[in-house]
């Protein structure tokens, strides 16, 4: 390495001994050799040395006027001592504006230029050196993320790999209370149909009784006479029975009712119970019911239209239709399979809070945070930029919005895609895709411009193309190892 500097120095020492004509760099100075002759750079002839910056285009590629301005696709070399050498087109010598901050562009005195190579380079060295301690910065802390990263990786991996293997043994655990269940259930449900079939039976017995009753009710009240029969006066006395409407009950009427024959006239109480009652049962009211609606009409009275919660009905049981508890046995089979059940919802709900943490731990762990984890750090969380009208965020690896000032809901510009920036620098740009469809047009997306930064921060937001948003993002997560200030001034 020594020699390779030693070599070098020499070389730069016998080139900048090498008288050069003006505008000549000094890796171009051996091309320019006093008293020899001048072979254009481009190799179509050869020229006396004398030729050189004679201000007459020789060369057909200029090189034989890099000091004038007689070639027009010449190029003058800016020495510009303290700053930046620069390059520029031999047209521009001596036309009167200071191109070179040497002044060496206008030498031929048309126009005093001031030499301010040295501010100039001050400046660039320190603004060098900001982006240096802010590269410097960036860096350490890229540093703390990638470690961060890397061992929350670790971590999560471990717990997928534990977690993999607890859901094995809570599926097995599972089945095995899913079963119990169903053992537990089987005899309960016997023990409990056997009870409510009983029930059934009796209540039906109950009803039919308490029907009976209702029936013969009924007759005694239409048996006006109490002749133990029901004939056809007593039942055109009735104008429920009126079933044309026109305002009187016709022996028609009258005989349908009591299902009688073209000869008879009467029923006795077992064909009432029997033949009669199931069919008016549903509409027959009693003369006292009769009484009440017919006193309410009097009056003037109109019901008030009932709410349609309260038009409904709302069935009601008797104490005596009300099924009893379910004995002993039966109470502790239920005992027993609500255990059973209680188990296997507790097995289920552990395996699926397990499956739940699996699908999380994989989602994490299915992302890439960038060859060193080092942009783990932005996932789970979000940044914001307010401009005139809208406020964006991002959230790593997950979405992207944009909320109007004024108010309103968030309109979602992307959901986390993938990586996109050049074959060259991948991590450059991140890709938010497939977000709220514009009216008439694509489903919004948004492409992030990551920049090195010491702090987290998103910093712009645009829309440079219809639907089509472009977010810039400073990150530490961006930050290469920055030079040392040797290295940066042997750069500069």
């Amino acid at each position: 390495m020594i020699c390779s500097l030693l070599f070098f120095c020499v070389i730069t020492s016998c080139l900048a001994t090498i008288p050069r004509p003006r505008g000549v760099s000094i890796s171009m100075a051996s091309w320019y050799k006093p008293g020899a002759e001048f072979r254009c750079i481009d190799g179509s002839k050869s020229l006396p040395f004398e030729y050189i910056n004679d201000d007459y285009c020789d060369c057909p590629d200029g090189s034989d006027e890099p000091g004038t301005s007689a070639c027009p696709g010449g190029k003058f070399h800016c020495t510009n001592a303290g700053f930046k050498p620069l390059n520029i087109l031999s047209s521009r010598v001596g036309d009167g504006i200071c191109d070179c901050c040497d002044g060496t562009d206008e030498w031929e005195g048309n126009i005093e230029c001031v030499n301010n190579c040295k501010e100039l380079g001050k400046k660039m060295r320190e603004e060098a050196e900001l982006v240096r301690q802010l590269q410097e910065q960036g860096h350490t802390l890229k540093l703390q993320y990638m470690e961060t990263g890397k061992k929350t990786r670790a971590v999560k991996k471990t717990e997928l790999e534990e977690l993999q293997k607890t859901k094995v043994e809570l599926e097995t655990v599972k089945n095995e209370m899913e079963q119990k269940k169903n053992e537990a259930e089987t005899p309960e449900k016997e023990a409990k149909e056997k009870h409510e079939q009983a029930w059934k039976e009796e209540l039906e017995k109950i009803k039919a009784a308490k029907d009976k009753v209702k029936a013969e009710t009924a007759f005694y009240e239409m048996d006006e006479n109490k002749d133990n029969r029901v004939d056809l006066a007593e039942v055109k006395a009735h104008s429920q029975f009126d079933v044309d409407n026109n305002g009187e009950v016709c022996d028609t009427e009258a005989r349908e009712h009591l299902e009688l024959g073209d000869e008879d006239t009467h029923v006795d109480m077992a064909h009432f119970i029997e033949k009669v009652w199931p069919n008016i049962r549903e509409f027959y009211k009693s003369p006292s019911e009769l009484q009440a609606a017919a006193k309410g009409e009097k009056q003037g009275e109109v019901p008030e239209a009932p709410k349609e919660e309260e038009n409904k009905e709302k069935p009601s049981v008797a104490d005596d239709e009300k099924m009893p508890d379910y004995d002993e046995l039966t109470k502790q089979l239920m005992a027993v399979a609500d255990v059973a059940r209680n188990q296997f919802t507790e097995a289920e709900k552990k395996l699926k809070d397990t499956e739940s943490q699996i699908r999380n731990l994989e989602t994490y762990l299915g992302i890439d945070y960038g060859p060193n984890e080092e942009f783990s750090v932005l996932k789970g969380n979000c940044y914001e930029y307010t401009d005139r009208e809208y406020t964006y965020k991002m959230c790593g690896f997950d979405k992207a919005t944009q909320r109007s000032k004024s108010g309103g809901s968030e309109t979602t510009l992307g959901n986390w895609g993938k990586w996109d920036g050049p074959a060259h620098d991948k991590y450059a740009i991140m890709n938010y895709e497939n977000g709220q469809s514009c009216w008439n047009g694509p489903n919004r997306s948004v492409k992030v411009h990551l920049k090195c930064g010491t702090d987290n921060k998103l910093t712009g937001a645009s829309e440079p193309s219809r639907c089509e948003y472009a977010f810039d993002f400073e990150t530490p997560s961006r930050c290469s190892e920055p030079p040392t200030t040797h290295q940066l001034h042997t750069e500069l």
